[in-house]
């Protein structure tokens, strides 16, 4: 490699030229002498050119779809199990273990399918994963008994991490400066909205005799239909992916600015109409490394000869152990002071925080069934149906089923229309809560919601234990899942501010997985908890925000943060 062909750009004299908000790496381009039509320019110049319009509207849909997708395979279980427990024999513990295991996949497959995004590209991760996702789905519907049912669902975890990480990064990477920030709005907004979806969907299927047999040996029952409807999503986000270009920005990244061009180009004709050939930008960039290179690395610059400045460059490919070692060099810098204590603060955090609220937000169909069941059973006599009434009732009717399973389960189980609404009621004012919340932050700031509402949460989730009825039930739950929920989206907006700009996207990534390794114990703990007593399961559920609370204090302003 010559001087005179491939020269190093003198940081001192270079220029960044684009930063991108949404984490990734700085790239820079060498001047050229030209019209503006054969200047190389930029992803964010070349992104904005290519338009808003139609394409847009098919990411829109994508992301409904995509979203619907991710948040079904982590929160389906929990409407299904008070209808499936006889048909498949359910213990307390099984249910927890069901609540758990789509989040043990989604741990253990966090790093492989990192590695696949960023060596295979997007597009292709989000097509096998959504589809291998909607195959998983299928079997967990054909699920004759506990064993095939927590096998396919684990399955569903690992598939479905892959795309639901990838798809945040591909919807953003489509989308200019202007709207990138308002893309994770809308996908937030999505999330809320899919979490009210279900216990519609419920509603609407649970009720309805639905039983036949398939294929003279698969019995099917009414949540099997409706884990049928759930696999739906991945299956069209799977088939619209198909029709959909590679992110440019990943392609720039990898020096195929050939293919980045025509993506642009086609993104350029579905946005505009006209033909791909009047698209304004003619050559992009060819990305540098705005960073020294480490020990026996090569690091690729642009040309100096204006002749070969968007020639791409192929590079070589590496190992998945190369991969992992270049990997811990960029780690590097989080191992020690300031980024050390904050990292573990903030993974702490995560870890208490999905604890608390996923082991409860989980286990809330199963409490407001058995709330319908005991008002049921019990209706026009004066009694209480008291959260700890209610706690000891389940206990209790899950043990009969066992021990008692031809008696308890000789009339087909039906559950009142109180448990949809309650659970239709929740999922609104977690919606609500989340409109919101854009609001309170420009009111108080991050950090000040972020510490208020892990401390009122905390306070909520051990008020339940003292709730006398179902309407207290009610308005507390609600109150609780919709500021953790919040509290939640905070945090995660906080370590993006707080961690420089190389890191945001590890750091994030490591909390995401502490938070599942929090939400997969506290519903292993949670059914364990309610067999020992009515107080323990709302113990872990407050001293878990109360813990994430105390950190929030000490961890620093994010509107002061120094790293960028």
């Amino acid at each position: 490699m010559t001087q005179k062909n491939n020269g190093i750009f003198n940081r001192e004299k270079a220029k960044d030229t684009d930063t991108d908000i949404d984490g990734n790496s700085n790239s820079t381009a060498v001047a050229s002498i030209g019209t503006p039509e054969d200047t190389p320019a930029d992803f964010d110049k070349a992104i904005e050119t290519a338009g808003f319009g139609r394409f847009n509207l098919i990411l829109f849909i994508l992301a409904i779809l995509g979203t619907c997708a991710n948040m079904f395979e982590s929160t389906t279980m929990s409407y299904i199990l008070p209808i499936a427990e006889c048909d498949l024999h359910l213990t307390l513990t099984d249910k927890g273990v069901l609540n758990a295991c789509a989040y043990a996949g989604m741990i253990i497959s966090a790093i492989p399918w990192g590695y696949l995004s960023d060596t295979k590209g997007r597009r292709k991760v989000l097509v096998c994963g959504y589809f291998l996702t909607c195959i998983c789905v299928l079997g967990s519907a054909l699920s004759q008994n506990f064993i095939m049912l927590v096998t396919f669902k684990f399955l569903c975890g690992l598939m479905v991490n892959g795309p639901a990480a990838v798809l945040y990064t591909y919807l953003t990477e489509m989308h200019g400066p202007k709207y990138r920030s308002y893309v994770l709005m809308v996908v937030g907004m999505i999330t809320s909205l899919s979490l009210l979806i279900l216990p519609v969907m419920a509603w609407g299927i649970f009720p309805r005799d639905w039983d036949f047999v398939l294929f003279d040996s698969l019995n099917i029952h009414s949540w099997q239909v409706f884990l049928f409807v759930c696999a739906l999503p991945s299956l069209f986000s799977g088939l619209l992916i198909t029709a959909l270009p590679e992110s440019p920005k990943y392609l720039m990244s990898q020096s195929r600015n050939v293919e980045a061009l025509q993506a642009l180009q086609r993104i350029y004709h579905i946005n505009t109409g006209k033909p791909k050939d009047t698209y304004p930008i003619k050559s992009l960039i060819l990305e540098v490394p705005s960073r020294d290179a480490q020990k026996d690395e090569v690091i690729y610059t642009i040309g100096e000869k204006a002749a070969d400045k968007t020639e791409p460059v192929k590079r070589p490919s590496r190992s998945l152990l190369e991969s992992l070692r270049a990997g811990m060099l960029q780690m590097k810098p989080m191992f020690h002071k300031p980024l050390l204590g904050l990292a573990l603060q903030c993974f702490t955090m995560q870890f208490t925080m999905f604890l608390g609220l996923n082991s409860f937000r989980l286990w809330l169909p199963q409490l407001f069934s058995s709330m319908a069941d005991y008002e049921a059973e019990f209706v026009g006599e004066d009694v209480s149906a008291s959260m700890c009434t209610i706690i000891e009732y389940s206990v209790n009717k899950t043990a009969e089923t066992l021990t008692n399973h031809e008696n308890a389960c000789a009339v087909p189980k039906t559950i009142s229309m109180d448990m949809y609404l309650n659970n239709i009621i929740v999922s609104a004012c977690g919606v609500v809560g989340y409109l919101l919340a854009g609001s309170i932050i420009r009111l108080i700031g991050t950090k000040r919601l972020l510490t208020y509402g892990l401390f009122i949460s905390g306070i909520l989730g051990m008020t339940l234990y003292w709730s006398f009825n179902s309407l207290m039930t009610i308005i507390i739950s609600s109150a609780f899942i919709t500021v953790a929920c919040v509290s939640v989206s905070s945090l995660l907006g906080a370590v993006v501010a707080l961690f420089p700009t190389q890191l945001r996207s590890l750091v994030v990534a490591t909390a995401m997985m502490c938070g599942r390794l929090g939400a997969l114990s506290g519903n292993l703990l949670f059914p364990v908890f309610m067999q020992i007593g009515c107080l323990p399961p709302f113990i872990m559920v407050g001293a878990a925000m109360l813990i994430a609370a105390v950190f929030s204090i000490v961890i620093p302003n994010p509107k002061k943060a120094t790293f960028t």
